[in-house]
């Protein structure tokens, strides 16, 4: 009873904190989301991508650092508590979320591989300047410009898109899926669904994903048009016959890809209208670090780590949170 126990409070641990968490970061968005549209895109999507993780990050944590170490140190052996019916039935919809989110976080890796076994058998590699990743050209009926996969991303590109598009505008298409290549958006995009399945008991934070996948386009607009203005302005040719290419009621196909245009084609507008207003400040873009803000993140994050565990493991807390769990069980008796 006592492993039974900890495997059920660590499991109701997680599922309580996590929806608890993601209540309290959905209304700071709230709050905070008029402010948030006068950040620079890129920074607005580091943001929300850290506040969606958060109380997947907060529940592991929680349970990790102060409900297992306190029930480990502090609950005897042959303790005489229970799994009652009601602690029983959070540990199991807690088992259920997880068990979902990891086997759509495996299915969606098995689909997207086999869909990238698919486009390979129709692809021809071909070579485009300033791409250091496998480029592909297909036949696909969407105007296809994605790069697909987290680990091993490769570049695929519709053949209509070299019919319809001029050599400038490639390169402008190019330099935006290189924003999403080097801000990592394929791997956070799996993330944020791993985060998304986990709350499908409680449809949490669909406000929140949304914000992210506009920040993040915004963002790789932003990257390609510190190229120039010339870039800017091609780019934003580039979308509006991309757009006009893609079949009515057709969506990108690719799973785990950062495209150029999203299933949201009524953003391509205000895109090619912040692309005008880009091309004429490019020259301000280029003094931008955009790595600042992830360096201060992840300080930040660090030396909230570390301060924690000094807190907890230098004082009587685990002693405090295991009171607080007695509490907390004597509810569900």
């Amino acid at each position: 009873m006592y492993e039974l126990l900890a495997l059920c409070l660590s499991l109701a641990g997680l599922l309580v904190i996590h929806t608890l968490a993601m209540l309290l970061v959905t209304m700071f968005w709230r709050v905070c989301s008029g402010f948030a549209e006068f950040w620079r895109p890129s920074v607005r999507a580091q943001f929300l991508f850290l506040l969606r993780i958060t109380p997947g990050l907060a529940a592991i944590l929680c349970v990790g650092m102060l409900f297992l170490p306190a029930y480990l140190s502090h609950e005897p052996r042959q303790t005489t508590e229970i799994v009652t019916a009601k602690l029983g039935v959070l540990a199991a919809l807690s088992l259920y979320a997880i068990g979902f989110a990891l086997w759509r976080g495996f299915a969606t890796c098995l689909v997207t591989r086999r869909l990238v076994k698919d486009w390979l058998k129709q692809a021809e590699p071909v070579v485009i300047e300033d791409v250091t990743i496998p480029t592909y050209r297909f036949q696909h009926p969407f105007p296809v410009i994605a790069i697909v996969g987290a680990v091993r991303p490769r570049l695929f590109i519709a053949g209509q898109i070299f019919h319809s598009l001029n050599r400038e505008e490639i390169a402008a298409a190019v330099a935006h899926e290189r924003g999403h290549l080097l801000a990592g958006d394929n791997l956070k995009r799996g993330l944020l669904r791993c985060c998304r399945d986990i709350q499908t008991i409680m449809p949490l934070g669909r406000a929140l994903d949304r914000a992210w996948t506009g920040a993040a386009e915004l963002a790789a607009d932003e990257h390609a048009a510190r190229d120039g203005a010339s870039v800017a302005l091609n780019l934003a040719s580039a979308l509006v016959k991309v757009a006009r290419l893609a079949p009515r009621g057709g969506r990108p196909a690719a799973l785990a890809g950062a495209s150029l245009i999203t299933e949201d084609l009524s953003s391509i507008s205000a895109r090619v209208l912040r692309l005008t207003q880009l091309a004429a400040r490019s020259d301000d873009l280029r003094q931008v670090d955009f790595r600042l803000p992830k360096l201060a993140i992840g300080a930040g994050l660090s030396s909230l780590l570390i301060a924690s565990i000094v807190m907890v493991y230098s004082t009587n807390f685990l002693a405090v949170i295991h009171s607080a769990m007695e509490c907390v069980v004597s509810v569900f008796q």
